[in-house]
């Protein structure tokens, strides 16, 4: 057999299969081709003496998505990132751009709730253009986010979110916490029409606060209903954001649900920082200190690094630019041990995928960057985990505190997120697996050097330690060097029609 790539003497990790040995790789086109214990050889050989080779990381909830987002996401180990907590829409238009412009690593995305009631709700911004562009602007209006739907409103919603689906979304993404206002009708319908098409949701809680009423514990609860009520499968993006400092109750909640046979899926970045426009619903909130309990200075201005200091300024800063993305440190993990704990109930829950709800990339004037440059601008703001959310978690948990193996950690950055999508979308069968016959998406790292740099100041410094990385069977990353001229992504789509 005449292997196109070869991988020589590497820890072979599988979580599927159990393999934790060292063997030889070889791939042939973009498939693993064979696994042996004896040497082989191929055109290309990559020496993995003392490295593990395990399957490429998956990451569910990417909003990254540009070639320069796909390179810094590349050296934290990722193979393929996926936009399906907000979505986009249109799909297909969404489609045709990154088949056009070329990925550095796959890409696919959800059908948008969010853009499909922004279109009804508010059509003075007309028709989804199948940007996030078009959803920043939204923040400057307040219809779609507060108001209930009736029912004609409802089915346009609907027809939108169906066509997406049959253009191949991965799903529905359903980012209830930006438009808290919908109503539980509204919810369902949309829940329905997931469970109709045998996708899941990609789903941020209706609510944030530790407190009732509207607290994240009753929007865990109305999630839990939405899939005893309709049969679909949600699954909870950033358990460890979005409920706060109430995490302990909100996890047994779901862990409750899941052994009543719901199907509800999670996951977690290990952050105790999330990032989201400053317009978003929880910060107009006038209580927001008492039910969340943070300080108005744990929310600080991507751009500028200012910390806010009053709400006088925070409603000053909404008022010019509703969109623009802020930090809001929910808790303080690395000062508080309490808060390291609730990181950890996150983080660390059996069967949760790890996620990084990577940031896009945007200049200090808030336009996203979308050239094909590398590496990335100096300037350039994000939050750190669109950089650095699977380097720090294997470091923390494997390298540094010992709470997981290796094994348990790749299962969660790989075989675990490929698994709750692959029941909809066949090709993740093949994906988060190194076994013949998968795709030949393949990380290799040392795993004691493999850790994040990127910080809340310099956001945009790559991991270290991720020494090969190939997509699609071609190389990216060759001893720690980034090929530029490289575009092996492919689209991740659910079936046409």
């Amino acid at each position: 057999m005449g292997l196109d790539v070869v991988i020589s003497g590497g820890r072979v990790i599988d979580p599927e299969t159990g393999i934790d040995d060292v063997r030889h790789v070889g791939l042939v086109g973009g498939e693993i081709a064979v696994i042996s214990d004896s040497p082989l050889q191929g055109e290309l050989s990559i020496y993995a003496d003392g490295l593990v080779v395990a399957p490429g990381f998956i990451d569910l909830h990417s909003h990254t998505q540009s070639i320069p987002g796909d390179r810094i996401q590349a050296f934290d180990g990722v193979t393929t990132a996926l936009e399906l907590e907000s979505g986009i829409l249109p799909i297909g238009r969404w489609y045709e751009f990154q088949s056009s412009s070329g990925r550095a690593i796959n890409y696919g995305a959800a059908v948008a709730w969010t853009f499909a009631r922004v279109a009804v709700m508010n059509p003075e911004l007309g028709e989804p253009d199948g940007t996030l562009e078009y959803f920043q602007r939204a923040f400057g209006h307040s219809e779609w986010s507060s108001n209930v739907a009736i029912d004609d409103q409802v089915q346009a919603m609907i027809t939108r979110i169906e066509e997406g689906l049959r253009e191949g979304g991965l799903g529905i993404g359903i980012n209830n916490g930006y438009a808290p206002g919908a109503g539980v009708q509204e919810m369902a319908e949309v829940c329905a029409l997931a469970a109709r098409h045998e996708v899941p949701t990609y789903t941020h809680i209706s609510f944030m606060s530790n407190v009732d009423p509207d607290s994240s514990f009753q929007g865990y609860l109305r999630l839990i209903a939405y899939a005893a009520a309709t049969g679909a499968h949600m699954h909870i993006c950033h358990l460890n954001s979005t409920s706060l400092r109430d995490i302990e109750r909100c996890v047994e909640a779901v862990k409750r649900a899941q052994d009543a046979g719901l199907r509800i899926t999670v996951e977690a970045y290990p952050y105790g920082a999330g990032s989201t426009a400053i317009g978003a619903a929880m910060f107009l909130d006038p209580e927001f200190r008492r039910r969340t309990g943070s300080d108005w200075s744990d929310i600080v201005v991507n751009a500028t690094g200012e910390a806010i200091a009053s709400e006088d300024r925070l409603k000053d800063l909404q008022a010019e630019d509703a969109g623009a993305v802020v930090v809001w440190h929910f808790i303080h993990p690395d000062s508080d041990p309490q808060h390291q704990q609730m990181l950890d109930l996150a983080n660390l829950y059996p069967g949760g995928a790890v996620a990084s709800d990577a940031r896009p990339w945007a200049m200090p004037d808030g336009t996203f960057l979308s050239d094909n440059v590398w590496p990335m601008p100096a300037e350039a703001v994000a939050h750190p985990r669109s950089a650095g959310t699977f380097a720090r978690f294997v470091s923390q948990y494997v390298t540094r505190r010992g709470k997981i193996d290796l094994m348990e950690a790749i299962a969660k950055c790989s075989l675990i997120p490929a698994q709750i999508l692959e029941e909809s979308t066949p090709q993740m069968k093949r994906k988060g697996r190194l076994q013949v016959g998968a795709d030949a998406d393949i990380v290799v790292f040392d795993a004691d050097e493999f850790r994040d740099r990127a910080t809340f100041q310099q956001p945009g410094v790559p991991s270290v330690g991720m020494r090969h990385v190939l997509v699609n069977g071609m190389p990216l990353i060759v001893d720690g060097e980034l090929d530029v001229n490289a575009l092996p992504g492919k689209p991740v789509r659910r079936p046409i029609g």
